[in-house]
């Protein structure tokens, strides 16, 4: 890491120009690229993606995206002359635009697209494509076509649902980046008092997000990621960057009040802190890789997405930052510490203030604050006790996005089913399997939870068959995706015995339930692996048996608390309108799986700062109350700044506009705000003071076989294999052991603790 850190000192400005090129030619890529975004649940395998197969065989052109045009007036009726009149001249020209495969009127043969009050219909527009390969231009088109027929139409209604007009919502600008940089600015100018020491992380983090960014762009044209991957991507991206870099820039402003020069205090803030910085990113890639395992398409470019966005926070915060800070020179210190400096010399730092005497408050008393902590992250985690996975859906929109009024006219005036119908498709092989096919709708119209069905229609060859069946239930409920489970296990089984025939339960809201199925089943390994490679890490760095198994519960404890306040706020609806983020409904299938990786891999960083220099103190002392103490009172104030930035950065996702990415916000703004104010700088040294040497604690034969993970700086090692030579009775003495020097600090360090 030295190595690394002189070079980039010495060719700082060549260190720069690459990184700024690799900006430019990556971005320019992108633009030139263009997108390529997939959300794709279809699962290969599964009774839903079977049904989309077989429906893309059989009906050539309706395998696109469906979407409606819902039309309400409050007096008289849709079926006017005038109505109807104005709106078939529009679904004509709706037909006509690209793109547009079918649009399916009301008015006509077609049954059961006039509500019975006869103040609200809809036609369903069929697209050629699915929502992924579909234009947003094209999908414009169609929405300001079917808007324009309500012009000068007084009490005429006109809105439009589904997930190709969900294009034409999707959140632009990039007001949510700018509001979280703001603050981590003012944040960063409280904490250093200098205006040049406060930009250098968010330049940092900025150039390293922006190359991510845009690679995540191209990985798109390689892969299926999702859409919602890039701003992921940022959101992590910029939360670790930052605080990388300001783990860096604090330990450098150290090494040049100690009277280092700027090159060397560059150096070693990179050969220290650096290290830590290393190891804590490759922790939260870990974690981010570990869906891997899954083997789910959806979520390996999710993965390798967030991922390459770590890898790159990390390797400019000790590259292209120390090249920067051997720029502005003695600015990283405030006027202030730069005129103290020069009339006073290096003096030496030690923790005072707030810091110090929470410290030592926490050294006294730590059976109390350890359960203080406990039941606070109790309460926090009992609503993930009621935690529902499913798939939100245009319902759960801002109350003034045309696709949540579209779904609410529909609910209002065909029932909730209506916006989620079932598709079952079959193929047939032979007469028996047409027999037992047109006896089906009857057993389905006596099924519980049906509240209608549709005729059986067949394709041109006859070899293929579709229905549609309509839940008296939302698409979101929990009785709807019974249904579906009621459907495949006892109707269809019952309807198909005797006959070749196979029906298959497709649709989005089959395709939701059967992705949340496999990611439900596949979570308990999934945690697993992650917990495990998160101790064994651990338990490299830091050889200790009792340092990763406090991590890891921490880390459960952090993720049930963050879950906690994401299904109080997103599944019971506290607040959730006010934010704009919609009506309550599930919790994506997704999210566990995401949130899991990245919380786990952020609340890795905290434990990495916190307990390395809690270890570097141990190594030198033998002493772990004072290892715990000096620890953290040098470290819970950076911690805190780091996590004050972090938590600022998430929020301002809510202003997105949407849902999924306000639901990662939230969970992370949460649990970095549980981990660093709560478990990281009040159970986990809580505990700590109460469990003693035993923190410390690995048999000798493991601390043989294990290979050396060195994060601390050489000196403190220096330091324990001196001590080691020290008889036992001295070592366990403490701090009676230590030279009168050392002793005469720890003094020192308890009276400004006191």
């Amino acid at each position: 890491m030295a190595a690394i850190a002189r070079w980039c000192i010495k060719h700082r400005l060549v260190a720069v120009l690459l990184w700024l090129v690799a900006l430019g030619g990556v971005g320019t890529a992108a633009v030139v690229a263009g997108s390529a975004y997939s959300n794709d649940y279809e699962v290969p395998g599964t009774e839903s993606g079977r049904a989309t197969a077989l429906l893309e065989r059989g009906f050539q052109g309706l395998g696109g995206d469906s979407d409606t045009i819902v039309w309400h007036t409050d007096k008289g009726s849709v079926r006017a002359d005038a109505v109807e009149q104005r709106m078939t001249v529009m679904l004509g020209k709706v037909a006509d635009l690209p793109g547009v495969a079918a649009v399916t009127s009301p008015y006509g043969d077609t049954r059961g697209q006039v509500s019975e009050d006869g103040h609200t219909a809809y036609a369903t527009v069929t697209f050629r494509e699915q929502a992924d390969d579909i234009p947003e231009a094209q999908a414009r088109a169609v929405v300001d076509t079917a808007k324009a027929a309500a012009n000068d139409a007084e009490g005429l209604q006109v809105e439009l649902g589904g997930s190709a007009v969900a294009l034409t919502e999707a959140p632009g600008g990039h007001i949510a980046e700018v509001v979280g940089v703001a603050v981590a600015a003012v944040v960063l100018f409280l904490a250093f008092g200098s205006l040049a020491a406060s930009v250098l992380p968010i330049a940092t983090a900025l150039v390293s997000v922006g190359i991510a960014y845009s690679g995540i762009v191209l990985l798109g044209h390689l892969m299926t990621v999702a859409d919602f991957a890039p701003m992921l991507g940022m959101l992590v991206g910029l939360g670790v960057g930052i605080d990388y870099a300001l783990f860096i820039v604090t330990r450098h402003r150290r090494g040049l009040k100690r009277g280092l020069s700027v090159a060397e205090a560059a150096e070693t803030a990179v050969a220290t802190t650096g290290r830590a910085v290393v190891f804590a990113g490759a922790t939260v890639c870990i974690a981010l890789l570990g869906m891997l395992i899954l083997r789910l398409s959806f979520l390996n470019g999710v993965a390798i997405a967030a991922s390459l966005t770590v890898v790159l926070t990390v390797a400019a915060s000790v590259t292209l930052l120390p090249a920067l800070l051997s720029f502005i020179g003695m600015r990283a210190l405030s006027r202030r510490e730069r005129r103290a400096l020069a009339e006073r010399g290096p003096q030496p730092e030690l923790p005072t203030g707030f810091a110090a005497r929470w410290s030592a408050f926490v050294e006294r008393h730590p059976k109390l604050l350890g359960i203080v902590a406990a039941v606070v992250m109790g309460v926090l985690a009992l609503p993930t006790l009621s935690l529902h996975l499913g798939t939100s859906d245009q319902g759960n929109g801002p109350a003034t996005a045309t696709t949540r009024k579209a779904y609410d006219l529909i609910a209002d005036g065909f029932g909730p089913g209506t916006n989620g119908p079932l598709t079952l498709v079959a193929g047939l092989d032979g007469a028996d399997d047409r027999v037992a096919l047109d006896a089906l709708p009857a057993a389905l119209s006596a099924t519980k939870g049906v509240a209608s069905v549709s005729p059986v229609t067949y394709n041109s060859s006859g070899d293929t068959a579709v229905l549609t069946v309509v839940p008296d239930s939302s698409p979101q409920s929990k009785a709807t995706s019974e249904l579906v489970d009621r459907l495949r296990a006892d109707v269809l089984p019952e309807a198909e015995a005797g006959s070749s025939l196979q029906v298959h339960v497709g649709g989005v809201t089959a395709s939701y339930d059967d992705f949340a199925e496999i990611i439900i089943g596949k979570l308990p390994l999934f945690v697993g692996v992650v917990i495990a490679l998160g101790c064994l890490l651990l338990l490299l760095a830091f050889r200790s048996i009792g340092i990763p198994l406090k991590a890891a519960v921490m880390n459960v404890a952090a993720v049930a608390g963050a879950f906690g306040v994401v299904v109080a706020i997103f599944q019971w609806g506290w607040g959730s309108e006010l934010l704009g983020l919609g009506s309550a409904g599930p919790i994506e299938p997704f999210l566990p799986v995401i949130m899991v990786s990245v919380l786990f891999g952020l609340s890795m960083d905290y434990q990495v700062f916190l307990v390395s220099r809690m270890y570097e103190e141990w190594l030198e002392t033998g002493d772990n109350r004072r290892a715990v103490r000096v620890g953290l009172a040098e470290t819970s104030r950076v911690i805190n700044s780091a996590a004050v930035i972090m938590i600022a950065v998430f929020l301002a996702f809510v202003l997105s506009g949407d849902r999924v990415i306000a639901m990662f916000g939230i969970a992370l703004a949460a649990a970095v705000a549980l981990d660093a104010f709560v478990l990281r700088t009040l159970l986990v040294p809580a505990l700590m003071h109460m469990l003693g040497g035993a923190n410390w604690w690995l048999p000798k034969w493991l601390d043989r076989l294990l290979p050396r993970i060195s994060i601390e700086p050489p000196e403190c090692r220096e330091a324990a294999d001196a001590r080691g030579k020290i008889p036992a009775q001295r070592v366990t003495a403490g701090a009676a052991a230590l030279p009168a020097a050392r002793e005469k600090r720890n003094d020192d360090v308890r009276d400004i603790a006191g």
